[in-house]
């Protein structure tokens, strides 16, 4: 899985379904540092796609509050 070809919302569910899984307590230890692993990349990416939004409507408010 290559998660820079996520949209938001697809890393977010796989996040979510990562952590259900963890959680279950039925993963085994390795399955659960591999899931652990992969859902850190998850987080930064969703992260990161959050910030680049934010970013973008700061740019509006400035632009349209300059008109």
């Amino acid at each position: 899985m290559d998660a820079n070809k996520l949209s938001f919302e697809e890393a977010y569910k796989q996040l979510t379904e990562l952590v259900q899984k963890m959680e279950s307590g039925q993963m085994p230890l390795a399955d659960s540092v591999a899931a652990y692993e992969q859902g850190i990349k998850l987080k930064a990416y969703c992260e990161q796609l959050l910030k680049e939004a934010e970013l973008k409507i700061e740019t509006l408010k400035v632009s349209t509050s300059a008109e």
